[in-house]
Parts: structure tokens; C-alpha cells; sequence
């Protein structure tokens, strides 16, 4: 299922607050997959995904400014998961 699919991205390549080998935080980022989904399925760019990223980070996790670059390959990963665009 390509939610799992983002899941595990989220979780084992973004994991901005570092807590992917904590067995009770696994479900952590759930709340974030919908949008990166949403994102996937409209053909979302690089950048777009990026900062989405960004803005859940900075905005609704409060931690501190990342270089957005830092996500690019964070963002690569998703956009090639096998998904069926709209």
C-alpha cells in the first residue's frame, strides 16, 4: 500500500525529530501522510514536497531551520514510489 510506502519514508529517511528506532513512535508521522500523498498523486515537484517538509518541520514541529536542500533526497525518494498520478 503506497501510504506504508510514505510511512517508512517519513519515518526511516525524513525522521526529523529522530525517533525511528523508538518501538512506541512508530506512528509518529502518520498524521503527515496524507498530504504527501495528495501531493504524489498531483504530480507535486521536488520542490513541492520539499517544502511541504519544511513547513511541517519548522511550523508544526517547531525545530529549528534546516537547509532546504537537505531534503532533496528525502523528496527524490517519495516521487519515486510506484503511485498512479491524477
Amino acid at each position: 500500500m503506497i501510504q506504508e510506502s510514505i510511512r517508512q519514508v517519513l519515518l526511516q529517511d525524513w525522521d526529523p525529530i529522530g525517533i525511528n528506532d523508538i518501538a512506541e513512535a512508530q506512528d509518529e508521522y502518520d498524521s503527515y501522510v496524507g498530504g504527501v500523498y495528495r501531493l504524489l498523486t498531483s504530480g507535486g515537484t521536488e520542490d513541492a514536497i520539499i517544502d511541504h517538509l519544511y513547513r511541517i518541520a519548522a511550523d508544526n514541529m517547531g525545530l529549528p531551520v534546516v537547509d532546504r536542500e537537505d531534503l532533496r533526497d528525502v523528496a527524490r525518494k517519495l516521487r519515486g514510489l510506484e503511485i498512479e498520478r491524477g
